[in-house]
């Protein structure tokens, strides 16, 4: 049976000075090796749930906080930040607010030195990171010679270097042009194929989430409404209209098939999907392809 990484329990909050909750009665365990996208409208909650799975919140900002925590087990709250750095590394949005040395290398060194490893495994983690993002041959360069795309691989890769066991991101591609977020979600599928840690992530880039996720959490007003896998979530019409969540665009095109009366047996999320639900209506159906159309 798989570890429980996360374990949240009746989680309400609502920052210092608010009326408001901003989180409402959350519930969610994630398992080892699982892959969680979360989405939903702007102003949710989803950035303040990741402010207080990395301890941000209430370590760095306050508030007021009812329900329990648990990660790897242990009561986050209890935790000091030096171990849950250890074990919980996060990505925010902007790179910018990540990078701070000099060159490309010592960024990576940094975060290794304050895990206190001796210099030969700092060195050959160092190695081992920027190779496998890519970025081996532009160490000695300034993080502020690189694209924002490659600020980006260069912030997770100094966090891979510690080897945290859940890996967390804020809208990674949100401050990034096509061409940058095409390679930082190509990063993190391929630490979902090869590395296999624990990722949660908030991102909107719907069709990339449907791909990799396996399950979509979707929050609306401070609540989890609606969870499972990606075919599960998006099959649920009424709701994902009702919150005004995108989905991808080839379950849209089903939405309406099912509106016009096509015989949809299921909401395809991904084109291969698609193609195989267009042969069953086909098959299905009869002339033209369309079935028991009710138009």
């Amino acid at each position: 049976m798989r570890e429980k990484v996360v374990e949240i329990e009746s989680l309400w909050f609502k920052y210092q000075m608010a009326g408001d909750w901003v989180l409402r009665n959350l519930n969610l365990v994630v398992h080892e090796g699982e892959f969680i996208a979360i989405m939903g409208p702007s102003g949710c909650g989803k950035s303040t749930l990741l402010y207080i799975l990395t301890g941000i919140i209430p370590n760095m900002i306050r508030g007021e906080l009812r329900g329990s925590i648990r990660i790897f087990g242990r009561d986050i709250l209890k935790l000091p930040q030096s171990e849950i750095v250890r074990n919980v590394g996060f990505i925010f949005q902007n790179p910018d607010s990540q990078l701070i040395m000099p060159t490309v290398y010592e960024e990576v060194i940094y975060g290794l030195e304050n895990l206190g490893l001796d210099g030969g495994e700092i060195e050959a983690r160092t190695r081992e990171v920027l190779e496998y993002t890519g970025l081996w041959a532009k160490r000695d360069y300034s993080p502020w010679s690189l694209s924002a795309g490659e600020r980006q691989i260069l912030a997770i890769a100094s966090v891979l270097a510690m080897r945290p066991r859940l890996l967390i991101l804020d809208e990674p591609t949100s401050m990034l042009d096509h061409r940058g977020t095409s390679r930082v979600l190509e990063l993190i599928s391929r630490i979902k194929r090869e590395i296999g840690i624990t990722v949660i992530v908030v991102e909107h880039k719907i069709e990339w989430a449907s791909e990799i996720a396996d399950r979509i959490v979707i929050m609306d007003k401070g609540e989890f409404v609606l969870q499972g896998s990606p075919g599960e979530v998006f099959s649920n019409i009424e709701a994902i209209r009702r919150i005004g969540v995108r989905p991808p665009m080839v379950s849209e095109v089903f939405y309406r098939l099912s509106d016009l009366g096509f015989d949809v047996k299921k909401i395809p999320v991904t084109a291969s999907e698609g193609l195989r639900e267009v042969m069953n209506i086909i098959c299905r159906g009869g002339e033209g392809g369309r079935g028991n159309y009710r138009g």
